[in-house]
């Protein structure tokens, strides 16, 4: 039982883990001679006290696994600040370029019930004539079900991540414009960069939050030329958002188009170091993005985070009903041949939406790979610190199956009584 409850303390509070079967061995390996010596360390999944190796899911959803999602979390946060006041291989001097952080939203696909605000920021009733509270769960849903746009919500999520890079097209066009120039000429004078995060609306529509940032041509490393101001680009983004459009599919002799809706909010990014802290600043716009980082479509369904195998199980899932016509919706249009391409019927979960939740653009910061290959590194190195000698490194070889996912009742139960440190990073230890 003491060596079980160090095997599951090691996942650092995963509550799914990846069960593996193989081994893996360490030799000893003497850099001068390249000879392989006697062996440092053997693992046999057989003999490991929950009968395999387990590794973190590294699952980015909140609910499926808390304590991976919140590295990912976490990740995300170093990912956006890095981008705008450098740091992780990224340039101090980002701070001081033109950055601002927007908001793209959905069209309208028929009223529901919201929480308007009025003059003073005081709250008015909504048009349903009551004042909703904010955890009402009557938010985001139909004032007339039979007469909202299910269709064209469904196919709008299957084509936002397509209208993202229409837009971010779009853009470029309009920065280079407002400096004079032409497109080619651009890529000498500038470059955008751009981190962006997808969130779901109540009503079950994605929407974009993106840090958006004008470099000097060879990126991050390069100070923007003088033309390039926060006003500038704010006018760009927001003639780029209305001009970006994507066609869609004909149904029923019904011709879709899908376009940002009319509520775009863009802000300009201030440090706190710039301002005293008055504005918005670099760590508040890290976190706002790291958190919806860790959400999908669960938002707005309130239960499901996972794929769907058969239509009938939605009658059983503890939804909204609102939620349960949007995926009805979906698979009805998955079946569908000339729909065939936006896999409606795998995506139908996540409301349609099959995009990634979070991107980025090339130069705007490091990568997710590279904090998760930084963290390995480190145990890597701490490990032949303790195993090798001066003049040797370690040759690892090592085989390892699939042999299953999840914790038994009784790993369930211990891994209950432990309570990680937050934040708690890394593969499972063996002791």
């Amino acid at each position: 039982m003491p060596a079980l409850l160090r095997q599951l303390s090691g996942l650092g509070g995963c509550t799914n883990p990846i069960r593996l079967d193989g081994h893996r061995t360490e030799h000893h390996l003497n850099r001068d001679t390249g000879e392989i010596g006697r062996v440092l360390h053997h693992l046999d999944s057989a003999e490991l006290p929950a009968g395999h190796l387990l590794v973190r899911c590294n699952n980015r959803r909140t609910t499926r696994c808390a304590a991976c999602a919140e590295i990912y979390r976490r990740d995300t946060f170093h990912l956006i600040t890095a981008g705008l006041r450098g740091g992780k291989g990224t340039p101090e001097e980002v701070a001081t370029h033109p950055r601002v952080f927007a908001t793209f939203t959905a069209p309208s696909f028929g009223p529901v019930h919201n929480r308007p605000t009025g003059p003073a920021g005081l709250r008015r009733p909504c048009r349903c004539g009551v004042r909703h509270d904010q955890d009402d769960d009557a938010l985001g849903t139909p004032l007339d079900q039979d007469r909202y746009d299910y269709e064209s919500a469904v196919l709008w999520n299957a084509h936002a991540g397509l209208l993202w890079r229409r837009f971010s097209i779009y853009l470029r066009r309009e920065v280079a414009k407002r400096a004079g120039l032409t497109q080619r000429a651009f890529r000498d004078h500038a470059r955008l960069s751009f981190a962006k995060v997808a969130e779901y609306q109540k009503r079950g529509a994605v929407h974009f939050h993106a840090v958006i940032r004008i470099d000097g041509p060879g990126g991050g490393d390069t100070p923007p030329p003088a033309w390039a101001t926060v006003e500038l680009l704010t006018d760009a983004i927001r003639a780029a958002a209305s001009r970006a459009q994507v066609p869609g599919p004909v149904i029923d002799g019904r011709a879709h188009s899908f376009a940002f809706g009319g509520q775009l909010d863009v802000r300009p990014i201030r440090g706190a170091d710039l301002n005293g802290g008055q504005a918005l600043t670099d760590w508040a716009v890290a976190a706002y993005i790291a958190k919806y980082a860790t959400k999908g479509a669960e938002t707005a369904t309130g239960a499901l985070d996972r794929p769907i195998r058969l239509i009938a199980e939605v009658a059983q899932l503890d939804i909204s009903e609102h939620a349960r016509h949007l995926i009805r919706t979906a698979w009805a249009l998955g079946a569908r041949k000339d729909l065939e391409h936006l896999r409606l019927r795998a995506w139908a979960h996540m409301l349609g939406f099959r995009g990634h939740f979070s991107t980025k653009s090339r130069g705007y910061s490091t990568t997710l790979g590279a904090l998760r290959d930084a963290r390995a590194a480190w145990r890597r190195d701490q490990a032949a610190a303790a195993d090798s000698g001066p003049d040797g490194t370690t040759l690892v070889l090592a085989h390892w199956v699939y042999a299953g996912t999840g914790l038994t009742p009784a790993e369930e139960w211990l891994s209950a009584t432990i309570t990680p440190a937050p934040g708690t990073e890394g593969e499972p230890t063996h002791a």
